[in-house]
């Protein structure tokens, strides 16, 4: 759960005083809510009284002491007032300046339908570029080379731009990014409907992926944001599953359309058209419709909501809130006692030990508590880093690179994942390079084929929603055993039970559920699908064998593609939380521009080394690359203690 940082200001002034302290705690505390409800006027007339909750109200004398009644209604309260005194500010609303992770389920959910699709469609737009690429070629006059440099250009700008626009959300909210970069997607999407030149379609497909990227990269930091670590496996396997069949589905309906509008003047162009139309509704329906998730930004405006109610009970004559004192102090002419009435809500306050806005304190009869009349202002300390904007792009665009240099496990992660995601942009070119020349196959029909990357990606989503399940089974969870009593009613099964407590003791001690390398467990196994699904494209797209066969081996190659994809937002979610969108701007970067790069050269590798070599020389690759996830298993809590920054952000996090 984010935590952020409130510190009120302090100073004397008149009979009152404002108070400075640090205060640590999570934005939803109930108790900084309370401590609204005691405003009172420190005014010389015999008693003034402040209607300040629908439950009480409070009365100030000249004496300084007061004490909690029942409210009759606003009507007496208001008569009461002295002539002169305006009426008091009504109390402030803070739900909506809620914790996001506290958020209803169903508001929650419909987040996450909104973030899917922006991924799916921001995939989809990467792609759908690839089919029309030969009627570009004829139209710009250019060869086949420089129009596939129109991925590299819109991977780049996928790459780049979370660098600076991940962390730029997390100090200044991931809404206006958003907003921002949706109508940047949009427009540049028109544009590649329009330009007639190679160069113009090289830079607003640039734009284009600056204004995609982060609907993949910051979504898994709106994740985070939204669900604690045990509950963010689900979403994170949806939203990793958006993003694969996006990637397939770009293409399909892509190639389809190519091949009824070829030789059809200029409709090719619906490929961009169509893409302009889907992406202006849902990016509308984001900025309508998405709240900020960002829980230090939600936590700075309730910062502000409170001092600006402060400032309007002070302009009313109402000049500061009675606060709970841990004892009190000689000469404090402002410090009173405040006595208990059963029933009633007597104080809240600040805890000086604890440095936190304390709790009300409990009504108990005959008791009392020491108070001090006190202004406060409330300040978050992650305003500091929005403090200058030379400060805020320094700390954009430092921390993902230092992260990616640093921190052996993004690194890690950096090179496994972008490996992957090449081999994934690899199928743009490869499936129908095969399919058409090895198969005979059209443009149209070749692109059906690209339903094998959806089927894997909705098999693997399934999959990895399965895999949480398991690792929340209670004998994994806990470290209880069954008592021998409820063994021994069964003598039948005592062996058999005793073998699974002892399978499931063996691992809680080597494989703890609650470690973030639990991420891992299940994609040691998975991700040995990609190498398995490249052995079987490469060596079996032969005209002899059935055609969907490679299909298969594409679809197996997906689900490996699909685990490597989920545990690298996982983990680094988990290990990096608060700062999880630097370290996935981080791979991004590298994924994105490995990806950007293969298209450019998958029809030389093919064409040069044979089917058959190409597929095991990705094959091979792959397969030595899944052993990152057996050493982070085995060796994570070593690399993790080694690192300064996760060490410090898991402190942080206790």
């Amino acid at each position: 759960m984010t935590t952020s940082h409130l510190t009120s200001s302090s100073g004397r002034s008149g009979s009152t005083e404002e108070e400075q302290v640090d205060v640590q705690g999570q934005i939803d505390e109930p108790s900084r809510q309370h401590v609204l409800n005691l405003a009172v006027r420190h005014a010389p007339e015999p008693t003034q009284i402040c209607e300040d909750s629908d439950s009480t109200r409070r009365a100030s004398s000249n004496e300084g002491a007061i004490q909690a009644t029942p409210s009759t209604t606003a009507s007496s309260s208001s008569s009461s007032l002295s002539p002169g005194l305006r009426a008091c500010p009504v109390e402030l609303d803070l739900r909506p300046y809620g914790n996001p992770i506290l958020w209803p389920a169903h508001r929650k959910a419909y987040h996450l339908v909104l973030c899917c699709f922006a991924t799916m469609l921001t995939a989809y737009t990467a792609g759908s570029y690839s089919p029309p690429a030969a009627l570009m070629e004829t139209e710009f006059g250019t060869s086949r080379l420089a129009v596939e440099a129109g991925i590299t250009t819109f991977c780049t700008g996928f790459a780049l731009a979370p660098m600076v626009l991940a962390p730029f959300s997390e100090i200044n909210g991931r809404y206006p990014v958003f907003a921002i970069s949706g109508f940047l997607f949009v427009v540049f999407e028109i544009v590649c409907g329009f330009v007639d030149n190679l160069a113009g379609m090289l830079v607003a497909r640039f734009l284009v992926g600056i204004g995609g990227s982060v609907f993949s990269t910051m979504i898994g930091g709106v994740i985070a944001d939204l669900w604690d670590k045990e509950e963010r496996n689900t979403p994170m396997a949806l939203f990793s599953g958006s993003v694969l069949i996006g990637t397939g589905l770009g293409p399909l309906v892509s190639s389809v359309m190519v091949h009824q509008f070829a030789g059809d003047g200029a409709k090719w162009r619906w490929v961009f058209w169509h893409q302009v139309i889907i992406d202006g509704v849902l990016m509308t329906l984001i900025a309508l419709l998405f709240k900020e998730s960002r829980g230090s930004v939600v936590l700075s405006r309730r910062a502000k909501a409170l001092n600006k109610w402060y400032e309007q009970r002070e302009q009313a004559g109402y000049y500061g809130v009675w606060l709970r004192d841990s004892g009190p102090r000689d000469g404090d002419e402002t410090a009173t006692e405040i006595g208990s009435s059963d029933g009633y809500e007597t104080a809240t306050g600040l805890e000086d030990d604890e440095k936190k806005v304390a709790s009300t304190i409990p009504p108990v009869a005959g008791a009392s508590t020491t108070l001090r009349l006190v202004r406060l202002r409330w300040r978050v300390k992650a305003d500091e880093e929005r403090s200058s904007l030379a400060k805020m792009i320094s700390i954009s665009i430092y921390r993902p690179f230092h992260l990616l240099v640093t921190e052996p496990v993004v690194f890690s992660f950096s090179v496994w994942v972008s490996f992957a995601w090449a081999v994934l942009y690899l199928t743009f070119a490869s499936i129908p390079y095969v399919y058409e020349t090895v198969y005979g196959w059209n443009i149209e029909s070749a692109g059906y084929i690209f339903a094998a990357i959806m089927i894997g990606s909705i098999i693997a989503t399934i999959i990895g929603v399965f895999q949480d399940e398991l690792l929340k089974h209670p004998q994994w969870m806990t470290e209880e055993w069954p008592s021998h009593g409820s063994l021994a009613k069964n003598n039948s099964n005592l062996q058999q039970w005793t073998r699974r407590d002892r399978i499931f003791a063996l691992l809680r001690r080597r494989f703890p559920a609650d470690a973030p390398e639990s991420r891992l467990y299940f994609t040691c196994i998975t991700a040995t699908l990609l190498p398995i699904g490249l052995f079987i494209f490469g060596f079996t797209s032969k005209a002899d064998i059935h055609w969907i066969t490679p299909a298969v081996g594409i679809c197996l190659a997906t689900i490996g593609i699909y685990s490597v994809y989920l545990a690298t937002f996982n983990y680094l979610a988990d290990v990096y939380h608060i700062y999880a969108s630097s370290a996935l701007a981080a791979q991004s970067c590298c994924r994105n521009v490995l990806g950007g790069i293969f298209p450019l050269v998958t029809l030389q590798l093919f064409e040069n080394l044979g089917t058959a070599k190409a597929g095991g020389l990705l094959g091979g690759i792959a397969l030595v690359l899944t052993f990152v996830p057996w050493i982070l298993v085995f060796f994570g809590p070593i690399i993790r203690a080694r690192s300064a920054f996760a060490v410090k952000l898991e402190k942080a996090s206790a």
